[in-house]
């Protein structure tokens, strides 16, 4: 491979990502994508060094990756040309190509009801081969070939991950704390829901009852039970096991929604802790909102 990842960080990095439809090209893109490059899919071959010379002229270098395939007529005639001026403008241009097994890729087109791009009437197994031909060139400079027959989707992100982004470049996991209650529906954007309706109800002590959990009365009133602290430590021994797989996944945003009656004394407690704690557990982006607090 041509140069070092740090090298190509301080200059612009462009990852072309190609290979034979349905092999996993879209999952790669969109992992890049939410790695912090620009992501562009089907670019014009020919189109690629304007664009770049554009980003250059501003001063403004990035990370890009492009989808390039065979829905694209004159990208073998033009690919080497363009590849050697983008290089010229200073970027450094890596090649990734995406293959499989014909009949994994025939399974894959069964399953998800797709037409072929080489074939818009049919024979899948000749447009897999005539792909395979009309690509060949491309794949023989590609810097690494990935055969994803056996790859899940989350295990070909973390593949193209590993060997074109640095550990330090990628996007942390952003994580959002909420706390709510459940007379006022339920947060639509939640991933994980946690009700702590069982804990006892500041609501019922009348010192309490015009507070919200950010109080420290009220927090204190919450968390003097035994069984908020026992069911804040499980909750968080399960948060630090599942949260670097979430990560491993791709999931970019993770909002864990903790509820309670009226969201305003236990849900706000338990959120305001648990997010406490989380700072100096997880390395990743943290938020704390209390929808139910005017």
């Amino acid at each position: 491979m041509r140069g070092t990842m740090s090298e190509a960080n301080e200059i612009g990095l462009i990852i072309i990502v190609s290979g034979l439809s349905g092999s996993g090209k879209s999952a790669v893109l969109k992992a890049f994508e939410d790695n912090g490059f620009l992501a562009i899919d089907n670019l014009p071959v020919q189109l690629l060094d304007k664009f770049l010379a554009i980003r250059k002229e501003s001063g403004d270098f990035i990370r890009l990756a492009v989808g390039m395939d065979a829905r694209e007529s004159e990208l073998i005639e033009h690919f080497d040309e363009a590849f050697r001026q983008a290089r010229e403008l200073g970027y450094e241009l890596r090649v990734l190509f995406l293959e499989a097994e014909d009949q994994v890729l025939v399974k894959r087109f069964s399953e998800t009801r797709r037409t072929h791009p080489l074939a818009p009437d049919g024979g899948l197994a000749k447009a897999i081969s005539l792909e395979r031909a009309r690509l060949a060139p491309l794949r023989e400079v590609a810097d690494l070939i990935v055969d994803t027959s056996s790859l899940t989707a989350s295990r070909l992100k973390e593949m193209a991950l590993e060997r074109f982004v640095e550990v330090q470049n990628r996007r942390h996991l952003a994580v959002e704390v909420l706390s709510f209650g459940f007379k006022n529906g339920l947060p639509p954007e939640a991933d994980l829901m946690v009700d702590v309706r069982f804990l006892p109800n500041p609501f019922y002590v009348d010192r309490l009852r015009a507070l919200d959990g950010r109080d420290q009365r009220v927090r204190d009133f919450v968390m003097g039970h035994p069984e908020a602290r026992v069911f804040l430590e499980k909750l968080m021994d399960i948060l630090l096991f599942v949260l670097p797989l979430y990560q491993k996944e791709g999931k970019s945003y993770l909002t864990i929604a903790i509820g309670c009656t009226g969201g305003q004394h236990r849900s706000v407690t338990l959120a305001i802790y648990l997010f406490e704690r989380l700072k100096s557990s997880f390395s990743g982006n943290l938020m704390l909102r209390h929808r139910d607090i005017i």
